[in-house]
């Protein structure tokens, strides 16, 4: 497949390492001559220097031949233009356009992006994709993880086993025995930093991070067997006031009206705007490292604390700092993957990173075959694939036991006419089957072709 990729930021470099290393043609634009340098010496991509939607540029990228534009630059004008430039001139057939500004995503100017005025197939908004995250996070608390598959009949899920597990030391194949009548099946495992698709016969041991998949009706026996058995925060504190911050507590308070909701915000106009945006809302002006606007904030007191300013260093330490305070659990955004292996030492319950959020959403409309969802793992050493499958795809009519899987394939859930079938090795995959499969970052390619279709472009 032939991909244009406008921006070569934290977002449009994790795309190009992904379609690379998969033996797609990838054309890399941007404007910053550094980062054009760094990719060039990095990827096996071509990488040009220019403004993403210049003609000539988008010519020289191969946009006469290319399948599909990513258009994630920093500047949603330019990520748009982008757009209309492919679409107009080159017809390329489909176009991904990040876009920040919530006033171009008001429901008001929805014809906007219609293929008569500005053709763009598929809008990613990171404000929204990590306000659904954290959010999913806060329903199901106790989790580092939350992902909603088969139109929400399957939640999958990351929890950090703790010492007084109920299924600590015990063999994976052993589940069904404890909890026979539990939906419940182990995804991956990371332990000491390395993700694995473990065997029946390996152990959980105190603090693996699990992956599980199971039925959205079981998910609080599922928590309660890892042994986190934590309510619903009614007392939040939100660090951080910008867009994410803003739509976050807009959400929060729509869909928790019963929640005590404060922010924090050290810009005093920023300040201002919230507190007449958000009547409900508690909101406090000033440095939130600060001991007295911490007390001042109840955060001693809070059942969860959530930091989503644009620094990382800052949401760390604000995190960690919160948790130390006695906050019973702090959530913090982290848009780098270089301090988010500190978390767990800082304390930190869980980690929300906007890029991986947004890369998430993008790959799912790469990814070739029916693909209703997907989810990445661990910066991109894993992916959750959720696929239809189809008369024609490799895995149709076959039993289980006889799709020859690499042993870092897991299949957590095949759902059919709307229910959730139990897994055994004779069941029979049937067409329009919706097939959850956690694969290997090495194995995306094999997964990839069992559901492929083969009249399906993507």
């Amino acid at each position: 497949m032939r991909v244009i990729i406008c921006g070569a930021g934290q977002v449009g470099y994790s795309i190009a390492t992904y379609l690379a290393r998969e033996d797609n043609d990838v054309t890399l634009i941007d404007s910053d001559p550094d980062k054009i340098a760094q990719a060039s010496a990095d990827l096996d991509a071509r990488c040009i220097r220019g403004f993403a939607s210049s003609p000539d540029v988008l010519a020289s990228a191969g946009a006469s031949n290319a399948d599909m534009l990513v258009a994630v630059t920093n500047s949603d004008e330019v990520n748009m233009l982008a757009c209309q430039v492919g679409h107009s001139l080159f017809n390329i057939p489909k176009k991904i356009a990040r876009i920040r500004n919530q006033s171009y995503l008001d429901p008001a100017w929805s014809n906007l992006f219609s293929r008569s005025h500005m053709p763009i197939d598929v809008i990613i908004s990171p404000e929204v994709e990590i306000a659904n995250s954290i959010v999913q996070r806060l329903i199901v608390p106790g989790t580092t993880n939350v992902a909603l598959l088969a139109d929400g009949r399957v939640y999958l899920v990351g929890v950090i086993l703790p010492p007084n597990s109920p299924v600590a030391h015990v063999q994976l194949r052993q589940l069904s025995t404890l909890f026979p009548d539990l939906s419940l099946v182990i995804g991956s495992i990371r332990r000491n930093g390395e993700l694995i698709v473990p065997r029946g016969d390996d152990r959980m041991e105190t603090g693996d991070e699990i992956f599980f998949f199971t039925d959205t009706l079981h998910i609080n026996r599922a928590l309660a067997a890892f042994g986190h058995e934590e309510k619903q925060a009614r007392s939040i504190v939100l660090i951080g006031g910008g867009n994410v911050g803003y739509y976050l507590a807009k959400k929060l308070t729509s869909q928790f009206p019963q929640l005590n909701l404060k922010i924090i915000e050290h810009n005093r106009e920023r300040a201002l705007f919230l507190a007449e945006k958000l009547p409900r809302v508690t909101v406090l002006h000033g440095d939130a490292l600060h001991p007295d606007l911490m007390e001042e904030a109840n955060i001693p007191q809070a059942e969860t604390v959530i930091t989503i300013t644009n620094d990382d260093e800052a949401n760390l330490l604000g995190a960690s700092l919160a948790k130390k305070m006695g906050a019973n659990r702090a959530i913090a955004l982290v848009n780098g993957s270089t301090y988010a292996p500190l978390s767990s030492q800082l304390g930190i319950d869980a980690v929300v990173s906007p890029r991986a959020s947004t890369v998430s959403t993008i790959m799912r409309h790469v990814r070739r075959g029916r693909i209703k969802a997907l989810h990445t793992l661990e910066d991109g050493h894993a992916e959750v694939i959720e696929a239809e499958v189809s008369e024609t795809s490799h895995m149709t009519n076959k039993a289980i036991e006889d799709l020859d899987l690499p042993t870092d394939v897991r299949l957590g859930a095949i759902i059919r006419d709307g229910k959730i079938l139990p897994l055994s090795h004779d069941l029979v995959i049937k067409p329009h089957d919706h097939v959850i499969v956690l694969t290997s970052a090495d194995q995306v390619r094999r997964v990839e072709q069992m559901f492929t279709v083969q009249v399906d472009l993507f």
